[in-house]
């Protein structure tokens, strides 16, 4: 039987009496007709650049939401940081109506990130689905993220349709693809849809798909309103944008809601979907995922994986989700003092949008007040400074990144360790630590075969201890190892890129603590520590990471009236030093001639000054000099 999915959005709607864009784009549209039996909630899930944005472009384009154009590039890809860096960083909803069948379906696309620092942002979206797409890159086969991605939909016991994607390319290996996805996932390859999101070809089989084989969301309109709270933005006229999947029951403006998180109520002001911009609606009900606002104002008040209810109808509250657990921790302070009240609320509008990172503030001697964040990975970190700088015009310095640490102690107590600063000393140490343990990673790599030995050469550099290998099939393998946390936000990424010619895949797991021999790296200058440029590290690296730094603040620090010393200190030991000569006028420029003793006296004058100066005078370290030797950079 023939299959069709067709625009309804001027004909068939306008027939039922829904708004079109004739009438106004203000116009509150109409979607009580769409039952759950009638709705479809799906994301599409994949490894980095695999065709995400691409396949939800041509889903975009078939069902009339947006027109067809060559100039449809990454549609739901709205940030900044996205289209200049050409990667999904935030999970973006789109409502499409399609028919088929003689039926018409109202189908939620969810569009999510690909890269492993943005997993949360993938976990929340698949809760308010009941199925995903698994897109596999026909010519590069399955990677790293795709393994994750794929058992992440496993767990929460989500619909998976595999589909091959740029299977029109001529290095395309669909048949190789299929059977990767066939022996990894144990999916019958008959049942993968081949495509190519770029020109057009299969995409008339996609919402056909997910139309059969992902079931219609439960649930019962004549129960209690219950929703999920899964995303939230901040509006600078209406507030903070709720975006929610309806559990039970329906919500229409004028509701007054309730969060259980927080007790408090709301009043509706506004429902509809993302069509892929806000759309009212005049009524959200059971099945259905859009937005809500509801008169908040703060953006303390919003909380993911929060449950609303109607006022005076109670409910039990929904799972949730599982605090994103921070891999990675940094300072941010700005660069200007000033500055801090209007960074403070960037900071917090930000994070309403990314709950995924945690914010604790912190003060240093160095950089004055601040904040310590918690992130998901480097790349998450610097996409966040980004987003800083580029929505809310503010201007940061971001420290080296380190990772939390726990010390055990001898009473049986233990204490997490996210800062160099709160490290406990050598004496501590000796003499009330039991053991400072490190965290732990689980990293998979998938590259081609001609690259296992370089792979297995790097993750012994790193301190890992490889797990297992196995071929996914004749020419590619699939690498576990474990690795300090630490190792893996330096330089690893970089150095697989390189080493496997761009091929090699990574993704990460938790995995835990071990005892480690940790020590803490200071920075002094003449004598005093720089508590900004302390780091914590094995004792292996002391030596290397201490010459270097040692150098590189020689290259930025200007020249005084008197010596500076620089020095890296590990436990009470010097580990490196390097002197910065004093600027000397040339005191004996007026003497012509005469008794050597005259010279002498002034010589030592000098030298008795320059010692005043050196008890009194104080080394402050400009922050362009901070930011050179955080960077790695000697301008």
């Amino acid at each position: 039987m023939a299959t069709a999915c067709e625009y309804l959005w001027k004909a068939s709607m306008k027939s039922e009496g829904y708004a079109t864009k004739a009438d106004g784009l203000g116009a509150e549209i109409d979607i009580t007709g769409y039952t759950p039996d009638r709705i479809r909630n799906f994301s599409i899930i994949a490894h980095i650049d695999h065709g995400k944005s691409t396949l939800a472009d041509r889903l975009l384009e078939t069902t009339g939401v947006i027109t067809k154009s060559g100039k449809n590039k990454q549609v739901l890809d709205k940030l900044k940081v996205e289209r200049e860096r050409g990667i999904t960083v935030k999970a973006q909803s789109a409502s499409m109506f399609c028919e088929h069948d003689g039926r018409k379906y109202l189908v939620n696309l969810i569009d999510t990130p690909g890269h492993v620092d943005f997993s949360y942002e993938v976990s929340r979206s698949l809760a308010a689905c009941q199925g995903t797409i698994l897109l596999v890159d026909a010519a590069q086969g399955i990677q790293a993220q795709t393994v994750a991605n794929f058992y992440l939909a496993f767990g929460e016991g989500l619909a998976v349709i595999p589909m091959l994607n740029k299977v029109d390319l001529p290095t395309a290996e669909p048949d190789r693809a299929a059977l990767q996805i066939e022996s990894a996932f144990e999916i019958d390859a008959a049942n993968i849809v081949h495509l190519s999101a770029k020109t057009g070809l299969g995409i008339d089989r996609v919402l056909p798909s997910v139309i059969e084989r992902i079931p219609a969301p439960s649930g019962s309109i004549d129960a209690p309103f219950k929703a999920l709270l899964f995303d939230t933005w901040y509006d600078k006229y209406v507030g903070v944008v709720c975006l929610m999947a309806i559990k039970d029951g329906a919500v229409r403006r004028g509701d007054r809601v309730v969060s259980m998180h927080s007790g408090t109520r709301y009043e509706v002001m506004e429902v509809g979907i993302m069509h892929p911009e806000q759309r009212p609606a005049t009524q959200l009900q059971v099945g259905q995922v859009g937005y809500v606002i509801c008169n908040m104002k703060s953006v303390a008040e919003a909380h993911v994986g929060d449950t609303f209810h109607k006022d005076k109808f109670s409910v039990a509250p929904l799972p949730g989700f599982a605090p994103a657990k921070s891999m990675v921790f940094a300072g941010v302070f700005p660069l200007d003092a000033g500055e801090f009240d209007k960074l403070n609320e960037s900071i917090q509008k930000l994070t309403l949008n990314d709950s995924s990172v945690a914010v604790h503030k912190e003060t240093s001697a160095a950089l004055g007040q601040g904040w310590r964040l918690g992130f998901l990975g480097t790349l998450h970190m610097d996409v966040f400074r980004q987003r800083l700088e580029e929505e809310y015009d503010a201007s940061v310095l971001v420290t080296a990144p380190t990772v939390p640490y726990r010390v055990q102690y001898k009473d049986s107590t233990s204490k997490y360790i996210q800062t160099p600063a709160d490290f406990p000393t050598a004496i501590e140490i000796q003499d009330k630590v039991d053991a400072v343990m490190e965290p732990f990673v689980l990293a998979t790599l998938i590259f081609p075969e001609q690259y296992l030995g370089a792979m297995l050469e790097l993750c012994t550099m790193h301190r890992g201890d490889i797990h297992t290998h196995t071929y996914l099939d004749e020419s590619r393998v699939m690498l576990k190892c474990r690795m300090p946390t630490a190792e893996m936000v330096t330089d690893f990424y970089d150095q697989l890129k390189s080493r496997s010619q761009g091929f090699a895949s990574f993704d990460y797991e938790d995995n835990g603590y071990n005892e480690s021999d940790l020590v803490k790296m200071e920075v002094l200058l003449n004598g005093e520590a720089v508590d900004a440029l302390a780091a914590v590290m094995h004792r292996d690296n002391v030596a290397t990471v201490g010459r270097t730094m040692a150098k590189r603040l020689k290259d930025v620090i200007r020249r005084q009236l008197f010596d500076i010393i620089i020095q890296t200190a590990a436990n009470g030991k010097i580990v490196a030093r390097e002197t910065v000569k004093q600027l000397r006028k040339n005191v004996t420029a007026k003497c012509y001639g005469g008794d050597i003793s005259r010279k002498m006296k002034l010589l030592n004058k000098q030298k008795e000054g320059k010692k005043r100066m050196k008890k009194i005078g104080r080394v402050e370290l400009p922050q362009e000099a901070f930011l050179s030797v955080m960077t790695g950079s000697k301008e």
